[in-house]
């Protein structure tokens, strides 16, 4: 399990040679949240740890060009894990790396280090950590590429079916077990709401630790559906006209050992720091969606009647909200948390975290007023109730979103200047591809018409 994992280079090192490890894959992340690996022979491992592994940047999406393109790879000892899908003679494991500029600065464009300087402020601010359990949904699919463009789905299960209708199941078991091996603690595994659509839900952590376990998550779901002959997908609306795949983020912060958002005294258990915190997301939800909503097909999810949020309010029962806070159970303080259900498991987890980690931050610094909650059906109002009642709701398109987040000094504040030009472009790019599509939709519709 994670606690019983190395912690230092030494550590690392013994335990390679336990666990006869031969080859050893170092992991860092794109802009876009794609994991990228060079592996080294563990004959390396104490080179590695030394100075880092140099290797080239300049193809390595959002990255430097190639006239700066010299990266450093320095692993980091408390992620060593043995690979449980590759052999285990003569195994292969995994580090998780922090990218440096040569002289040993972090890399500002790495994703990982935009997230430690988000738990820095954090920490500056008083807290100890920026707790998340976040909950990533997936579908299997019998292929990658289906012919007709439409997936073939394996079985027409819904919420928590356990019967032969849930033909993921026995390769959802082994992948928990995997991911158990690899020190990620699961708690809940499930069938979803949609045919072939499934859950898997961690143990919350620190956010840096657990935006490395999604990482690890994800490669670990597509590894074991490839190995059962089927094809997992994190794309956020796969099917049409069925709920799309969420990643509700529980999350709360902690201080003094204690969870900070969590106040006895108040009439929903929630300290004022909770409080800001959640209107703090509220208020600059919209600005930060392409950071929890990144890629066009997101926001075909992000439509009301789906079970996807799209309104900004906050309540303890509506699930139509974009943040619900359970309800407090006597005995259970620390588990007093802020569930933000807008994101979507094909996020890259180190700026989505940030983001909404910078978001909640501004709230506590400004001292943000958190609004009343709304504990109706939100979809059931009509347009003018909601603008009566002050309630706006997310960006309808990528191509609106990027425009917010390019005007917007908290995503400029959480990418810094060099990621925030590269991620603004190439998801503009993004858009204007897609926006200039002819689709068969439109095809279909107009072709025989007009």
């Amino acid at each position: 399990m994670a606690d019983e994992r190395p912690r230092s280079a030494e550590d690392v090192i013994k335990a390679a040679q336990e666990s006869d490890v031969r080859f050893i894959r170092l992991w860092f992340t794109d802009v876009l949240g794609q994991l990228k690996s060079f592996s080294i022979n563990s004959s390396e491992l104490e080179d590695a740890f030394e100075g880092g592994m140099g290797f080239d940047g300049s193809s390595i999406t959002g990255f430097n060009p190639i006239e700066e393109s010299d990266m450093i790879a320095m692993p980091d000892p408390s992620s060593f894990a043995v690979l449980p899908w590759r052999p285990e003679e003569k195994s292969t494991a995994r580090m998780f790396c922090d990218v440096q500029v040569p002289g040993g600065e972090p890399y500002e464009g790495d994703p990982r280090w935009i997230l430690r300087r988000a738990l820095q402020r954090a920490s500056e601010l008083g807290f100890d950590d920026y707790n998340i359990g976040p909950e990533l949904e997936y579908f299997y699919f019998k292929d990658a590429r289906p012919e007709g463009g439409t997936p073939e789905i394996l079985d027409e299960g819904g919420y928590f079916d356990l019967t032969t209708l849930d033909a993921g199941s026995d390769v959802r078991r082994e992948t928990v077990l995997a991911l158990e091996q690899l020190g990620i603690h699961v708690e809940y595994t499930h069938h979803e709401v949609g045919p072939s659509q499934h859950e898997v839900d961690m143990r919350y952590k620190g956010a840096l630790a657990m935006s490395d376990d999604c990482m690890t998550y994800r490669i670990v779901v597509k590894e074991y559906a490839m190995k059962y002959g089927m094809h997992a997908t994190f794309m956020p609306k796969p099917l049409f006209g069925e709920n799309g795949s969420g990643m509700h983020v529980h999350q709360s912060l902690s201080k003094d050992g204690r969870n900070a958002f969590y106040d006895p005294d108040d009439q929903y258990f929630l300290s004022q720091t909770a409080k800001a915190f959640i209107a703090g997301q509220l208020r600059h939800a919209r600005e930060i969606s392409p950071l929890f909503a990144q890629w066009v097909n997101s926001y075909k999810r992000l439509v009301p009647g789906f079970e996807a949020p799209v309104y900004l309010a906050w309540s303890r029962r509506n699930r139509s909200a974009l943040i619900r806070v359970p309800l407090y159970h006597p005995g259970k303080e620390q588990a007093t948390r802020a569930e933000l259900r807008c994101p979507d498991p094909a996020s890259n987890p180190y700026l989505c975290f940030a983001g909404m980690l910078h978001a909640g931050l501004e709230g506590i610094e400004k001292g943000y007023e958190l609004p009343e909650p709304m504990e109706q059906n939100l979809y059931h109002l009509t347009p003018e109730e909601r603008t009566q009642r002050g309630i706006e709701q997310l960006p309808e398109t990528l191509g609106e979103a990027i425009e917010l987040a390019s005007e917007s000094e908290l995503v400029l504040r959480t990418l810094g200047e060099h990621t925030f030009k590269r991620f603004i472009e190439i998801k503009r790019e993004e858009w204007e591809e897609y926006r200039v599509q002819v689709t068969p939709w439109e095809l279909e519709r107009f072709l025989p018409i007009l």
